[in-house]
């Protein structure tokens, strides 16, 4: 099974769609955070047919609406902070974050560990762990002053058969 993993839409409407193209062939999608508004739920649930198991990000912040936008949608699920699953075997954990799933990857509990937060794409092994940041769907990150450089919105695609993940450019 193909698992399509993204974070960090920051309401682009245009770079989703994009994304949800390139992925649409996955079984399901795990979804990081930073959706930022309830529309986003939407065309996730228009978008894609698959399982959507949907984390909440630091910039979420109508998740009421979103959570009434997710009931529209029987494949839309809202895990709030944390998602903990299996797929085909494969046990799979996704918070926000890049701290708290980093220090969650290297309990290797689980066979993958997605995350997003920082805007910067990243695929590592630790221990017998993958963890995955797919990179922003906005096409963006900042640095700590706010400053903002723009890079290339990337998705990630995960393959439950081999373990292995690829970058998905958008």
């Amino acid at each position: 099974m193909q698992i399509a993993i993204v974070s960090d839409i920051h309401d682009n409407v245009w770079k989703l769609a994009a994304a949800l193209e390139a992925v649409g062939t996955a079984g399901a999608l795990i979804c990081c955070g930073d959706l930022c508004s309830p529309f986003i739920v939407h065309q996730l649930g228009r978008g894609f047919a698959g399982a959507i198991h949907v984390v909440f990000g630091n910039n979420d912040g109508d998740r009421f609406r979103m959570s009434v936008a997710a009931r529209r949608y029987p494949q839309v699920q809202l895990h709030g902070e944390w998602f903990g699953g299996e797929f085909e075997g494969r046990r799979v954990a996704a918070h926000h974050f890049d701290n708290v799933a980093r220090a969650v990857a290297v309990s290797g509990e689980f066979d993958l560990v997605c995350f997003g937060h920082n805007h910067v794409r990243e695929i590592t092994r630790v221990g017998r762990t993958l963890a995955v940041n797919p990179g922003a769907i906005l096409g963006a990150t900042f640095d700590g002053e706010g400053r903002r450089t723009d890079v290339e919105a990337t998705a990630a695609m995960y393959d439950t058969a081999s373990g292995e993940a690829r970058v998905v450019r958008v």
